[in-house]
């Protein structure tokens, strides 16, 4: 049997095919994540300044006087905050779904009340060290100078009072909403499950209630509750703003990368990652301009969390970054007035 050539012609001719389909994909216009997106800053201008859990190496994290100091750094300042729900149903700021680490009572946020929180003064100033779950040494709160602060250390705004001379009390979203009317607005819901998905509703009730779907992001690592917002968003709530949790975040990187984003239809505002993550042992640098762009042609805004150093600062400026997260808000203020001094 007479031995079969290879027809490099019709190879030519599929490959040919290949590279031309590529290129036609690689140049067609990028799906817009949605219409209109404020998060998207114009280039050459000042990113957000995000205040991490309202800046906690300045006041304890995720509560209403750290959102105080931050509101007096910058009065446009974006407010993160993590948020659960209690056992009566409201929806207060914590970074765990515990009360173990950061505050003086024990036990899961869902078995407490949000009104035995306040009716026995659990204080949400401490930095408690844990051992396989257990609280095995009580730790008072200090701020990134080592001083022990108060309520009355806050610079609140003209008419604002303390709401406590010595502890720093639970802190409800709706307070929130409420005493920053014009800021926009981060909530991480940290709870899992079915409890993680009771208080994504009670959250995006709230946001009906307070008319702030437009300067509130919704945020989750878990992937069922990422999955209802867009479910949400999809139905009865198109008005969602929402970041994407890691497989999200892939789906980009992986799509640009190859110049195949074109596919990349997640219905997200804001990217909000690391400037680097070890996956599978790999790491990925997500800290650069191409991917920046990358976002940007999808109509997506890109945070970075959570930058405490000022020569990253300035770096993640420089590339387009919409917003930088941080836990010390006066620190990123000063980097941003030598960047983007006013004139």
């Amino acid at each position: 049997m007479a031995k079969r050539k290879f027809n490099w012609k019709v190879f030519g001719i599929v490959m040919a095919s290949i590279l031309l389909v590529y290129l036609v994909l690689a140049l067609l216009p990028r799906p817009q994540s949605v219409p209109q997106n404020d998060f998207v800053i114009q280039k050459g201008t000042r990113p957000l300044l995000i205040a991490h859990g309202g800046g906690n190496r300045e006041f304890p994290d995720n509560t209403l006087e750290a959102c105080y100091n931050a509101y007096s750094v910058d009065k446009n300042v974006m407010l993160e905050m993590d948020v659960s729900i209690t056992k009566d149903g409201v929806v207060i700021m914590s970074h765990d779904t515990t009360l173990d680490y950061r505050t003086s009572a024990r036990g899961a946020i869902a078995d407490w009340n949000y009104t035995d929180l306040i009716a026995q003064r659990v204080d949400f100033s401490y930095l408690n060290k844990k051992q396989n779950g257990q609280v095995v040494e009580v730790v008072k709160y200090t701020d990134y100078q080592g001083k022990q602060v108060t309520p009355l250390d806050v610079e609140y705004p003209e008419g604002v009072q303390p709401r406590d001379s010595e502890i720093f009390l639970a802190t409800t979203l709706e307070e929130v909403l409420t005493s920053f009317p014009n800021n926009t607005v981060n909530v991480e819901i940290k709870q899992s499950g079915e409890i993680g998905i009771s208080a994504l509703h009670a959250v995006v009730e709230l946001l009906q209630k307070h008319n702030a779907f437009d300067r509130v992001v919704l945020a989750s690592f878990h992937t069922e509750i990422y999955n209802e917002m867009k479910a949400m968003k999809k139905s009865d709530y198109p008005q969602i703003l929402c970041s994407p949790e890691y497989g999200g975040v892939a789906g980009l990187l992986i799509t640009g990368a190859i110049g195949l984003d074109v596919f990349y239809n997640e219905p997200v505002s804001v990217l909000q990652i690391p400037p680097e993550e070890t996956v599978a042992g790999i790491n990925l640098k997500l800290n650069q301009k191409w991917f920046v762009d990358c976002a940007h042609r999808h109509n997506i805004a890109v945070h970075y969390w959570t930058i405490d150093d000022v020569e990253e600062m300035k770096y993640l400026a420089s590339i387009g970054a919409d917003g930088i997260m941080t836990n010390l808000p006066h620190t990123l203020k000063d980097v941003y007035d030598q960047l983007y001094p006013i004139a």
